[in-house]
């Protein structure tokens, strides 16, 4: 008996990240469609087919479930930006529009709700927030990467440049569900190029 126990015991630890991982997957994808705050624990758990001590086993809180999402989020973000990155090496400029190439066609898909990242911060203003917090990471994160870029093509106010180019992939995140399928965030990678283009050059 003891070791039928133990036999069990042991299944039920395997079975436990299976249940976290499930209660994520769920808890993204309706806190991407819906948003965090329309999005309860019970609605979660039924979703994911479990019962709600799981949830509160692998996340102490909904709060922390949120920024569970988005941490997760946040990875899946840099892995895109550093393919675009890797996929022109050494050339800055190719870099961000290749990015944002992607950015503008993943506008145009029907099941696009913007970034994540600027929802979630719009939703959560307190700046203790786990969630805000998290945003504000990947967001001030992307800000010292883009001016960094803009200095790598050899912009005269890299600073500048770097937060138009942050201005423009954000309008294109909240234009792309407003206007969906031929709206403006379609063109947000040869905006990037004309501003760019117009930036003035280093010791120009």
């Amino acid at each position: 008996m003891a070791q039928n126990s133990k036999i069990e015991g042991h299944a039920g630890k395997d079975r436990q990240p299976a249940a976290a991982k499930r209660i994520l997957d769920v808890a993204r994808d309706l806190f991407y469609r819906q948003g965090i705050r329309a999005i309860g624990v019970d609605e979660i758990v039924r979703t994911a087919g479990v019962a709600k001590p799981s949830l509160y086993r692998a996340f102490s809180s909904k709060d922390e479930l949120a920024a569970s999402y988005l941490r997760q989020y946040d990875r899946e973000f840099w892995e895109r930006f550093d393919d675009a990155v890797t996929a022109h090496p050494d050339d800055p400029r190719a870099q961000i529009l290749a990015f944002l190439t992607r950015v503008g066609q993943r506008t145009q898909t029907p099941a696009y709700r913007g970034c994540g990242m600027t929802n979630a911060a719009v939703e959560y203003p307190q700046a203790d927030h786990p969630a805000r917090r998290v945003s504000e990471d990947n967001k001030r994160e992307l800000r010292r990467r883009l001016r960094e870029m803009a200095r790598g093509m050899g912009a005269a106010d890299a600073d500048t440049l770097g937060d138009g180019l942050l201005l423009l992939i954000e309008g294109a995140y909240i234009s792309g569900q407003l206007f969906g399928a031929d709206g403006p965030a379609q063109a947000v990678a040869r905006n990037a190029e004309l501003l760019i283009d117009a930036s003035p050059k280093a010791g120009g």
